[in-house]
């Protein structure tokens, strides 16, 4: 397997929708899981979704027992999930100090729902479905935005909530 470049904000790939996958347990299909996790082991990442890597299908991964980018999250469990759908479960919200991969060296509170039950499929075609709350629901979430064009910094609801996790921690604000 390989580490691939991770795509930065600005970069117009990251701003497509992703087509969906129509092939199961191939080879190539097996690759490309095998370089995200490499990929987002590399980088720290608790997920990773294939358009940072430059591959425009619905797949991500996601998984973490603990990563030094977030300290005090609970574990999340590893997962691959393609062609993700998902429902949110109940109307409260949460919000988190999102990082991303994508936007190196930054954070922004991001608000989303709180519980969601999500479902897709794994490598091999069989289906995968759960629910989700705290730090996996918002894991679930960012990964999903991806797969739609879309980067968190999108999410802000207050644009003073941003900045470089240097400065952000510095001030006592993360």
């Amino acid at each position: 397997m390989a580490v691939r470049t991770v795509l930065r904000i600005g970069d117009p790939r990251l701003r497509q929708v992703s087509e969906p996958v129509t092939s199961f347990d191939t080879p190539e299909l097996h690759a490309l899981i095998g370089d995200m996790f490499d990929t987002m082991a590399a980088e720290d990442g608790a997920g990773l979704a294939a358009p940072q890597i430059g591959v425009l299908k619905r797949i991500m991964i996601f998984g973490v027992e603990s990563t030094p980018r977030y300290p005090d999250v609970e574990a999340v469990p590893t997962t691959v999930l393609i062609n993700p759908e998902y429902t949110v479960v109940h109307d409260a919200v949460q919000g988190f100090w999102e990082g991303c991969l994508s936007v190196p060296g930054m954070r922004g509170y991001v608000e989303r729902p709180a519980g969601i039950r999500y479902r897709g499929l794994d490598q091999f075609g069989n289906p995968v479905e759960r629910e989700a709350s705290g730090f996996h629901a918002i894991v679930f979430q960012h990964e999903y935005d991806h797969l739609d064009g879309i980067l968190y910094p999108d999410r802000l609801a207050d644009r003073t909530q941003f900045g470089y996790v240097d400065e952000l921690a510095a001030a006592g604000i993360i």
